[in-house]
């Protein structure tokens, strides 16, 4: 399994910026605006179906794209500016460690190529095949406008200051996701994209063993967890194993609302996991997408739709690359 989260170790400074000078907003996106661009090709099935093929032999296939999707958009907009690489590239910034998905990716774009050559963005491919490994995890389906293009610039700088970190407090988290223009209730139910995927050892282990340098666990895990994250992640050792974000028994790679119920009763992985669930300010929406579990099975889409359109390219402002990893 692969590290897959929204919040990742690096330090986060006090650094909140708003979108990094490219946000040309999404008047050029529309629903079906590859129609017609392929002959008779569907872009949009063929990228389900390989997605959907890949799924069918590693399940991870689902957190690593939903993962993928947060990390390009926060850093730049959604550009596809995390696939750049090279020295300095946002994809060598120590959030985007083990960052998955990306073989995949550049298997759809070669799949594209083939029957479309220069139509198909890298951007485009990220945010269609987020939505078609939601649908195939359980999740409900959700349309996603197109015509997005690919940006040419990607600085690890910029990742290591906007990625937020796992102990972010929930004020913090708050405020960097209204300065990408969603709002506390986006922030509550893209964080349920942890009901699928994993965190690595270094990612929580302060929390057993030495929470704020008090030698002691933090007071608010849950007993039997904190137990067997122990198991995983000894005091004395380097392991980088990993543990499900969402703990349930059979719901690791599902996507559904048993996230909020674990960190309701203090099973939360991440300490910012656990502190939704802890903080006056999103207690109530935690426990409601608990209790009701239509409700984020009918936001999360839309809520993964708006954050999809964050600083987008379209028309001249962007390109269309040959390959993923690479600039034209």
């Amino acid at each position: 399994m692969r590290i897959t989260l929204l919040f990742d170790t690096f330090f986060l400074g006090l650094i909140v910026t708003t979108l990094v000078g490219h946000c040309y907003g999404h008047g050029g996106l529309k629903f079906g605006y590859y129609k017609g661009k392929c002959g008779k090709h569907d872009v949009e099935k063929l990228i389900y179906n390989v997605v959907k093929e890949k799924i069918a032999h590693d399940p991870d296939v689902v957190s690593d794209l939903v993962r993928m999707s947060f990390h390009d958009c926060f850093v730049r907009g959604c550009d596809a500016s995390v696939l750049l690489e090279g020295k300095n590239t946002e994809l060598t910034a120590r959030p985007n460690k083990g960052l998955g998905g990306i073989k995949l990716v550049s298997a759809i774009k070669d799949v594209v190529e083939k029957v479309c050559p220069g139509v198909i963005s890298c951007t485009d491919i990220i945010v269609l095949g987020a939505r078609d490994a939601i649908f195939l995890a359980g999740g409900k389906w959700y349309e996603v406008e197109t015509g997005r293009r690919d940006g040419r610039v990607s600085l690890a700088s910029e990742a290591e200051a906007i990625l937020p970190p796992p102990g972010i407090p929930i004020h913090k988290a708050i405020e960097l996701f209204a300065k990408k223009g969603l709002n506390k209730e986006d922030f509550v139910i893209l964080m349920g994209g942890h009901t699928v995927g994993t965190a690595h050892c270094p990612t929580f282990k302060e929390r057993l063993h030495n929470f704020r340098n008090t030698n002691k666990a933090d007071p608010t895990m849950a007993p039997t967890l904190l137990h067997l994250l122990k198991k995983t992640c000894p005091l004395n050792s380097v392991s980088d194993k990993e543990a499900y974000l969402d703990q349930t028994p059979g719901s690791h790679f599902k996507i559904d609302n048993a996230y909020y119920k674990q960190i309701l009763v203090h099973k939360g992985v991440l300490e910012v996991d656990q502190n939704l669930a802890l903080s006056p300010l999103t207690r109530g929406d935690v426990k409601g997408l608990a209790y009701y579990p239509h409700d984020f099975f009918n936001k999360f889409g839309p809520a993964m739709v708006k954050m999809s359109k964050i600083g987008v390219l379209t028309g001249s402002h962007g390109e269309i690359r040959k390959k993923c990893g690479y600039v034209n």
